[in-house]
């Protein structure tokens, strides 16, 4: 498996990271109820036995929980571990000193001195100006707390002023991470994945199988009713799922020559945009192994094409 640079000089980190939003997240993922601590922490051990040891969380998630489950975890293993989190640029939020003491709970929680990746969760910082905020992790950098700083959300123009700042204190900007997949491609034709490429920012692609739409596991033909959020995403209803039946085909026939799943195969299609690592969020040991299986090969260059073909209508 090789490893990836994030940004021009940051961490080394494997293709695939692991996304750890649902680990103690009970509103939007209902921890607790059918998956618990056991079952994360099993998803956690089955990561490192694949081999994948990135890892992306937030303060946000579970209001500390992952990033404290996270940092438990981390402690019963001697492999190498590398934690990418994020900080929320809340409205009383407004001082450096802020984004400091925010920085020392997100490294409490995870049992860490240093954390390799910092992260600004969303770009809207109310009172908080992204001088006073990107000064402030260019500090925490020089101090020896942030490996490398990035961003979440960003539209092209932030990114580069976010780079613009940072490299004034001769630090690069590492990341930005933002929704990406086969059935969300936005960032191609917004200028996102370009920026980053002329800036030398690593992209870092999250929800890369659209809810699970790129698994297969939901056609216009089902019978059962997709739960929680799914119920009112337009994208699950039979006239959506109708409309991305030729992508759900064209990954199936792929899955088929190269004996991979659907979800295997999109993920690889978005390693193959080069410099592009998926955060695939996981419950399970089994959607570990599920979803490492889109490493160690590679799609050809004709059927990266076809996928692309096919889902132009996702570009915008």
């Amino acid at each position: 498996m090789e490893n990836i640079t994030l940004g021009q000089n940051g961490p080394s980190v494997t293709p695939l990271c692991i996304g750890t939003w649902a680990w103690g997240d009970k509103l939007f993922w209902n921890y607790g109820d059918r998956y618990g601590a056991e079952d994360v922490e099993a998803a956690f051990t089955a990561a490192l036995e694949a081999g994948v040891t990135f890892f992306d969380t937030a303060e946000v998630y579970g209001l500390g929980l992952s990033e404290k489950l996270l940092g438990q975890f981390r402690q019963k293993t001697q492999q190498p571990v590398q934690i990418a989190t994020k900080f929320g640029p809340l409205p009383w939020r407004f001082t450096g000193k802020s984004v400091s003491d925010a920085l020392t709970e997100s490294l409490k929680r995870l049992q860490l001195q240093r954390i390799e990746l910092y992260q600004v969760h969303w770009p809207f910082a109310f009172f908080l100006s992204q001088e006073t905020l990107m000064n402030t992790l260019a500090d925490e950098v020089q101090q020896g707390r942030i490996a490398a700083v990035g961003v979440s959300n960003y539209s092209a123009i932030q990114m580069r002023e976010a780079h613009q700042i940072l490299a004034r204190r001769g630090i690069p900007l590492a990341v930005n991470q933002v929704r990406y997949s086969l059935l969300n491609r936005q960032i191609e034709s917004n200028k996102i994945l370009a920026t980053a490429h002329e800036l030398g920012v690593t992209i870092l692609a999250y929800s890369p199988l659209a809810q699970g739409l790129l698994t297969g596991k939901y056609t216009d033909e089902r019978t059962e009713t997709p739960s929680g959020p799914r119920k009112i995403d337009p994208r699950f209803s039979k006239e959506g799922l109708q409309k991305i039946a030729p992508v759900i085909s064209l990954l199936n026939s792929l899955g088929e020559k190269y004996d991979r799943t659907s979800a295997q195969i999109a993920l690889n299609w978005l390693i193959a945009q080069g410099n592009v690592i998926p955060i695939a969020g996981v419950k399970t040991a089994q959607q570990v192994k599920q979803n490492v299986g889109a490493l160690g090969w590679k799609l050809n260059t004709e059927e990266i094409g076809k996928l692309e073909e096919v889902t132009r209508p996702w570009l915008s």
